[in-house]
């Protein structure tokens, strides 16, 4: 009798010792990193996703574009994310390095974002990623200096003269920088790359110095000869120039972002928000865009419940919430027309320039072009070299660059 209650305390402890494992009870985790004080637009959305899951989410915020550096170390100890937010034109050279891990989602999930946006994220035909936010340059003038933006950028120029001659500018703009001034290159016949048969970039086909790219930048070239823009403009200070000149109210109209705008209020300016003219060629002026991808880690051991989470806090509800918390532009088709969107100057702007926008090339090519580009273009604004000349060179370095650099590769 005493042996079979003892056998059953045995076996009734075995059970309890059983459920109670941490084996058994453990809790799934997954490790997100987020950007620099941003975590706090998805607090709701992780919340829910906890719940939902029964799963512990635990988010750190790093410098988004220095995480891809911190996941080459951190992934194979053992120590790296599940998610990382990342900017797209990192893709190409994380996918090589064995980084990232392709996204499998179903169609519908994919038909929900702008098409720009997932084929930013996608590389050599595969997606690694599901786009958090877009950004995209446009113009910002000075309601009391002007009613309205003009609609070409012929017309900005004359406006401009007319400016220099109250001591004051019309435009200023960082065209002595590629990213601000391929809208113009682009829309004028130029381009970085060439495409293959299957749609993807061809490093060996640089653009920039077809004549229609050259008939650009000789456009670029006159509004600094004609000296319209400072020369205090040119160069790695040009930038806090330009917002000085703007919100001393010296300058009626400036190309920048949406990271300007809450400067510009805080300064007292009336500013209206404007899509980017159009060209010469009666062509809208494009502009590059940005996405910050959510993308999962190859390290990673929760896979399919990463997935999971990049889907969820990027569905409509929770990308609405998002913007109306941080201010960034989600990618999600429906919210370009949603009220959120469109009665916020900045974000409505992002998104109607966004039907013209081009995702920077996320191949790691795109490395080797910033440079050798950037100072053509300084040549080219600071007239010490003719637009052909400038461009000519600057093309023939960048396929040195990446012969050097990537032949190795097999690009």
């Amino acid at each position: 009798m005493n042996n079979n209650k003892f056998s059953k305390k045995i076996t009734a402890l075995a059970v309890t010792a059983l459920f109670c494992s941490p084996m058994v009870l453990a809790q799934q985790s997954l490790l997100v990193w987020e950007d620099i004080q941003k975590s706090f637009g998805n607090e709701q959305a992780v919340a829910a996703f906890e719940k939902q899951h029964d799963v512990n989410v635990k988010v750190v915020e790093m410098p988004y574009g220095g995480q891809i550096e911190s996941l080459r170390m951190d992934g194979p100890a053992g120590t790296g994310p599940d998610v990382v937010l990342i900017p797209h034109d990192q893709i190409g050279g994380a996918v090589i390095q064995g980084l990232l891990a392709p996204v499998q989602v179903e169609q519908a999930v994919i038909d929900t974002f702008s098409q720009p946006s997932i084929a930013a994220l996608t590389y050599n035909g595969v997606l690694y990623g599901l786009p958090k936010s877009v950004e995209t340059v446009f113009m910002v003038y000075n309601k009391d200096l002007i009613s309205e933006l003009p609609d070409t950028l012929d017309k900005i120029f004359e406006l401009s003269k007319r400016f220099r001659k109250e001591n004051k500018y019309g435009l200023l703009a960082k065209w002595d920088e590629l990213y601000y001034t391929y809208g113009i290159l682009n829309g004028m016949g130029g381009d970085i790359f060439g495409k293959k048969s299957d749609g993807s970039y061809d490093p060996e086909k640089i653009l920039l110095n077809t004549p229609g790219a050259i008939e650009g930048a000789k456009f670029i070239q006159k509004f600094y000869t004609s000296k319209l823009f400072p020369t205090g403009i040119i160069g790695n200070n040009g930038l806090n120039a330009i917002d000085s000149l703007f919100t001393s109210g010296k300058a009626a109209i400036v190309e920048t972002g949406p990271w300007s705008l809450q400067p510009y209020k805080e300064a007292g300016i009336n500013y209206g928000v404007a899509p980017l003219p159009k060209l010469p060629s009666g062509e809208p002026m494009g502009s590059f865009m940005g996405v910050k991808s959510y993308s999962i880690s190859t390290f990673s051991k929760n896979k399919p419940l990463a997935q999971e989470f990049i889907t969820f806090i990027n569905n409509y509800d929770n990308a609405k919430r998002r913007f109306e918390l941080t201010g960034e532009v989600p990618a999600v088709k429906k919210l370009v027309n949603d009220p959120v969107i469109k009665n916020d100057p900045g974000a409505s702007a992002v998104a109607m320039q966004s039907l013209h926008a081009t995702s920077m090339p996320s191949i790691p090519e795109m490395n080797e072009v910033w440079g050798p580009a950037n100072s053509a273009l300084q040549l080219i604004a600071t007239n010490k070299q003719d637009a052909k000349s400038a461009l000519d060179a600057a093309v023939e370095s960048i396929h040195m660059q990446i012969e050097a650099n990537h032949a190795m590769m097999g690009q």
